[in-house]
């Protein structure tokens, strides 16, 4: 049997191809483990007190002291995005009576991570009725989670963010609330209202005028998105109300 010999030319491409992928692969490593880290806010938002129980391993995990939930919230995070970055909002959330809980992703992107939320509900068995959702590629991933698991949420609360074409829910028995940023230089208008079309009728949307992609987080300036008109506190303010609300409903209160 002859070998076969590999001319010095092709061995070089070979390698070099080699090479590069490793340093693709690297750099998109580097990448997304490097998220928009959270601002002092959301650190302070990490704290036990007498109202919310934090618990942050493996999970961000927010539960009100002074009830026992029935009704469960699972956030994922948007992509490249320190999940303690929300810590502030799902605090707010957890304090009118809601076990919220923050999913880390793998290299902070949801889209590794769309079934996680199977085993935070495996987690809580005394939780009657769970919601999920999350912010831009994190709230597209939840949709995701709640088409392929239809029986397994009741609610889906989607913050700057939509279905990707593949997950079409609108013929789910689903409650859904999209609440978005007039001013989200990411999940723009149009964006969303392109969207209608493969969530369920019933759906309620939250414009929130004056606000952005960044400020549906506590992490400062995302790059692409526009200045906002309104500080913060107040985009924050609209979104755990309608936030609440979608749980309220799913929990038996009128919506």
């Amino acid at each position: 049997m002859h070998k076969i010999r590999v001319s010095r030319p092709v061995r070089w491409i070979v390698a070099l191809s080699t090479l590069i992928v490793i340093v693709a692969v690297a750099g998109f490593v580097i990448w997304g483990s490097t998220p928009l880290p959270p601002i002092p806010e959301a650190m302070t938002a990490l704290q036990s007190d007498a109202q919310v129980q934090v618990q942050t391993s493996p999970w961000l995990v927010f539960h009100p002291v002074a009830t026992q939930p029935e009704v469960g919230l699972i956030i994922y995070p948007g992509g490249r995005v320190d999940p303690r970055a929300y810590a502030p909002t799902a605090r707010a959330i957890a304090s009118q009576g809601y076990l919220v809980v923050i999913v880390p992703m793998p290299l902070n992107l949801a889209v590794f991570g769309v079934e996680r939320a199977s085993d935070v509900m495996a987690a809580f068995p005394g939780i009657r009725r769970w919601a999920i959702g999350g912010h831009s590629l994190g709230g597209a991933m939840a949709a995701s989670f709640a088409y392929r698991r239809p029986d397994a949420v009741q609610g889906l609360i989607l913050w700057a963010s939509y279905p990707a074409g593949s997950d079409d829910l609108s013929e789910r028995d689903l409650a859904v609330v999209s609440i978005y940023g007039t001013l989200d230089g990411l999940a723009t208008r149009d964006k969303i209202s392109a969207s209608r079309p493969l969530l369920p009728p019933t759906t309620h949307w939250v414009a929130i005028e004056g606000g952005n992609h960044a400020q549906f987080g506590w992490y400062g300036v995302q790059p692409g998105d526009n200045t906002p008109s309104i500080d913060r506190i107040a985009q924050q303010e609209q979104i755990v109300s309608a936030t609440v609300q979608l749980l309220a409903f799913i929990g038996g209160k009128d919506l």
